[in-house]
């Protein structure tokens, strides 16, 4: 199950961004929403040079699939255990 419908029509990079970043809105708080689309912006600059378009279709499935686990894992816990599980700073 993806995580917001129309996953499965994401192809090219900029329709996977804007696709994450609106998954990013259905987060529940606004410091787990900043983290995801501050890691969303930063993936996109880090494979910004990829050419290879094998590689850019593994990258958008693994973006998806990941996005998924996010979004499922947020439906199964409340959200004070999700904030300290999903942001790296809140683990103790």
């Amino acid at each position: 199950m993806a995580p917001l419908p129309g996953a499965e029509l994401v192809q090219r990079p900029l329709q996977l961004y804007r696709y994450l970043l609106r998954c990013c809105q259905q987060l529940p708080t606004k410091g787990i929403q900043q983290h995801y689309k501050h890691a969303v912006r930063q993936s996109f600059r880090v494979h910004s040079d990829e050419d290879n378009p094998e590689r850019i279709q593994q990258i958008i499935k693994r973006a998806i699939e990941d996005a998924d686990w996010i979004m499922n894992k947020l439906r199964m816990v409340p959200v004070e255990e999700a904030t300290s599980q999903l942001l790296p700073s809140s683990r103790s």
